[in-house]
């Protein structure tokens, strides 16, 4: 009988990493002046300690992302040498960001050459160069020695640009001139926390006289022209988060905004610095572009939430250790919780667009057939397990509902501590006593665990915080998280018209939302974007990706089903024609009452404490356009 198959031994683990200086300087030069073709060119100088195998990685994991992002498959070209000989490389056998060279004796350093074969098209990935602008993100272009903590690898970074163009960076400058640009020697965790935006067309706006500044990069120049009005609320912005965490946590910060079509669009936080990519009319449409606005804000207010403050398990102490954060709710529910309330004390929101955007994540959640069967918690694993690809039922699979939902409960953590302190106290005070700093903390993370919540909270209002958390977190629900909605004085309904966040966000996105009616979004050339789980264009079998070519017997356009919509009464069917693939299908999908579009109303003599919470608290607030 032949021998049934034996697993070989595993190969050897990354080693421990030790909290200790790594033997020298690693010196990186970065050529980004190839914008044509999106290549960055790296030459990097490694010293060792002495010969034998050394170990580098690309950095995978990473803090702001919460999961491995690493684009190691557009790292190539990559070679190595000593004393002008090579040397020969090998990929670890199952941590494909790894390397092992063999390092002779005598040799002090060793030379890494490689390219970033950054995306020419957004299949590719996200795509960081255009002829005009750059995003460059410096875990792309670092190799660096495994077995010590991030902060232990300093690191020299030198960049060429391309002649004529502008940069910002919250990277500290020792010199620059027009060939290269020389930074400070930092710490890698630094270095990787600190990315740049560059480009031809170029503007900074200083939001206040202590090193906070709106770094704006467009296609093209007359999209700078931002007015004094529309640069007022982020000012604001900044005004209303010292007001509301105290002291900041960095010694300056460099919000990175580029403003275009032509490179990929991003929201990620940094110590010192933020990214965020939008689109290009931004402030040449400051009308029609507001519900872009909360980007601003959610990246600022994670200087205090997300990097200062971090829960244990979402800090690790180099870039190829697993981070598992079980505490995003806290991270990304709270912050985007306070972002909807800056927006709104800062003017960049009007109270109204705030409270339509709660109203759209409330009927989210009302909605949301995924929560019958996945827990909350379970979500904060969603950044590794589907990396925000595309799926084919989000309201059942559920995406990264922490953000959301964790807003919604952190609402109901603020009204229920108003409600019990007499309205004496608010989560704001929760937000001052978690997450503020001093002086001596500078861009320094400081972790926390379930029970520093708890605790901090129960100082502010005597009540079972822990169980109240367990049930939001782990348990699965029919409905939606609203008893903070209530206890704020609203409460949730639908109407047959939208918000006017509603129609400027289908202005922006090209994509018409019926799903709290028929249950589907469809796009302008009839892509069906969505199907949400159990409704009734999902009890016809219609799917995300099918295309709807008629309705009614009509030629399909998203005016024409809306006119559908409104025709068919309480009870009615609609006739839509369906392709799939070479596949047509006709079929009738029930109108179970025209219109749904979700609002929140008062409720009749209870106390508006939303409207408190959204209410400015410096002096003078900015008007919001």
């Amino acid at each position: 009988m032949t021998d049934l198959p034996q697993p070989l031994s595993q190969p050897s683990p990354m080693p421990e990493p030790e909290d200790a200086e790594y033997c020298g300087t690693l010196r990186v030069y970065v050529d980004a002046s190839d914008v044509l073709r999106r290549i960055f060119h790296v030459h990097e100088i490694i010293p060792v300690a002495g010969s034998g195998v050394l170990t580098v990685l690309l950095p995978k994991w990473l803090p702001g992302y919460h999961a491995p992002q690493a684009p190691i498959e557009l790292l190539a070209g990559l070679q190595f040498e000593a004393s002008g000989k090579p040397l020969h490389w090998v990929r670890h056998p199952t941590e494909v960001h790894a390397f092992r060279i063999d390092v002779p004796d005598e040799v002090k350093q060793i030379e890494a050459r490689f390219q970033f074969l950054s995306p020419t098209d957004s299949s590719q990935g996200r795509v960081v160069v255009s002829p005009d602008l750059l995003n460059l993100e410096w875990n792309c272009m670092v190799l660096y020695p495994a077995g010590f903590f991030s902060r232990g690898i300093s690191v020299e970074a030198r960049l060429t640009l391309p002649e004529g163009w502008l940069f910002a960076t919250a990277l500290p400058i020792a010199d620059a001139n027009s060939k290269m640009i020389r930074f400070e020697t930092v710490g890698l965790d630094e270095l990787v926390d600190s990315p740049l935006m560059a480009g031809r067309h170029y503007r900074c706006f200083k939001l206040d006289d202590q090193g906070v500044a709106l770094n704006v990069f467009a296609d093209e120049a007359y999209q700078l022209e931002a007015t004094e009005d529309q640069i007022a609320p982020h000012r604001a912005v900044v005004e209303e988060a010292d007001l509301l965490f105290g002291p900041r946590p960095f010694d300056r910060f460099e919000a990175l905004l580029a403003l275009s079509d032509e490179i990929g669009s991003i929201e990620v936080e940094h110590h010192r610095s933020c990214e965020i990519a939008s689109i290009p009319g931004y402030f040449a449409d400051w009308e029609g572009s507001f519900p872009r606005r909360d980007s601003f804000p959610h990246e600022y207010i994670h200087g205090w939430n997300g990097k200062h403050r971090r829960g244990a398990d979402s800090w690790a102490p180099c870039f190829y250790q697993p981070i598992r954060n079980s505490l995003m709710w806290v991270y990304e529910g709270q912050t985007q919780y306070w972002d909807r309330v800056l927006s709104a004390r800062s003017g960049l929101w009007t109270p109204d667009h705030a409270l339509a955007a709660l109203a759209d994540t409330a009927a989210t959640h009302d909605m949301q057939a995924g929560s019958r069967w996945r827990p909350m918690s379970d979500t904060t694993k969603d950044p590794i397990i589907a990396a925000r690809s595309p799926l084919p039922w989000p309201s059942w699979q559920r995406s990264e509902d922490y953000y959301t939902e964790g807003a919604l409960v952190w609402l109901d953590v603020d009204t229920r501590i108003r409600e019990m302190s007499g309205d004496t106290r608010s989560l704001d005070d929760f937000a001052r006593l978690f997450f503020g700093t001093d002086a001596t903390q500078d861009a320094v993370t400081i972790t926390y665990k379930f029970d520093d919540v708890v605790r901090t909270l129960t100082g502010l209002a005597d009540f079972d915080w822990a169980d109240f958390f367990i049930d939001k977190l782990h348990n699965t629900r029919a409905d939606a998280p609203l008893a903070g909605l209530e206890r704020g004085g609203y409460r949730l309904v639908y109407r047959d018209q939208p918000t006017d966040l509603w129609r400027a966000r289908e202005k922006l996105s090209g994509v018409t939302s019926f799903i709290f009616s028929l249950g589907l979004s469809v796009s302008t050339d009839g892509k069906v974007q969505e199907v949400r789980w159990g409704s009734p264009a999902f009890d016809t079998a219609l799917t995300s990706g099918a295309k709807l070519i008629g309705v009614d017997g009509q030629a399909f356009s998203p005016d024409a089903l809306a006119r559908a919509i409104s025709n068919a009464g309480e009870g009615g069917e609609i006739r839509l024609l369906t392709q799939v693939g070479k596949h047509q299908r006709e079929i009738m999908v029930e109108c179970p009452g025209g219109h749904k579009y979700p609002h929140v109303e008062p409720i009749s003599g209870a106390r508006r404490r939303l409207d408190e919470i959204l209410a400015p608290k410096r002096k003078k607030g900015g008007a919001a356009g």
